[in-house]
């Protein structure tokens, strides 16, 4: 068996089982989607949103990518954000990175991966720069990376906080709250850094006055 018809075997028997559990379920999971949170992740494997949240379908939406970047440039990331605010009416959108994150180890290096991983990690080679100084007092590697995981989700949040679509939300709906969290790997924890409410004050270059 190749790894993966064991993934299609493996679904059968997920779906068999929570039909014996609850024969309504996927009935009713088709016609529901309300979810409270918009939850901005890292792609790493190791940090599934539902799984660390305790979460079920329908309760969180979902977008990963590598280091859990806020690029304006992103469409991607843009038509997420615009669909859960605008559309599922989210109150909270949440930016969680994670301690040992890859995407920040690596962009912490000089080294050369290459045309798109260049550029993407340019994004966080750009938070080193803003906090160079404070980064590099911290002798231990393995705290200077875990601090830079945190000012990368900081500046994530700050990043959003910049976009229209969030500054029209907070003007017309008084939502959503943003949060900056980061995930524990060595035991499964998440710790929160810090929220921005509806309205937060940021430098007025970044705020749109004809929303």
């Amino acid at each position: 068996m190749t790894p993966y018809e064991k993934l299609l075997l493996e679904n059968k028997g997920w779906a068999h089982e929570m039909v014996e559990e609850d024969p309504d379920y996927f009935n009713r999971l088709s016609k529901l989607q309300t979810p409270e949170f918009l939850w901005i992740g890292c792609s790493d494997s190791r940090v599934p949103a539902d799984k660390i949240t305790g979460t079920q379908p329908g309760e969180i939406f979902v977008h990963r990518n590598i280091s859990n970047l806020v690029i304006h440039t992103d469409v991607n990331l843009l038509s997420v954000l615009d669909y859960a605010v605008n559309h599922l009416k989210v109150n909270h959108v949440i930016v969680c990175g994670h301690y040992g994150c890859g995407g920040v180890k690596a962009a912490m290096s000089n080294h050369n991966y290459d045309l798109v991983l260049n550029m993407w990690l340019r994004n966080i080679k750009d938070v080193y720069r803003l906090y160079q100084e404070e980064l590099e007092s911290i002798e231990d590697m393995e705290a200077r990376t875990d601090r830079l995981v945190e000012l990368n989700v900081q500046e994530q949040v700050m990043k959003l906080a910049k976009t229209s679509i969030i500054q029209r939300a907070w003007k017309y709906g008084n939502r959503p709250v943003l949060h900056g969290w980061v995930y524990g790997l060595k035991d499964g924890i998440i710790k929160s850094l810090f929220d921005m409410q509806p309205g937060a004050e940021m430098d007025a270059v970044y705020k749109y006055d004809d929303l």
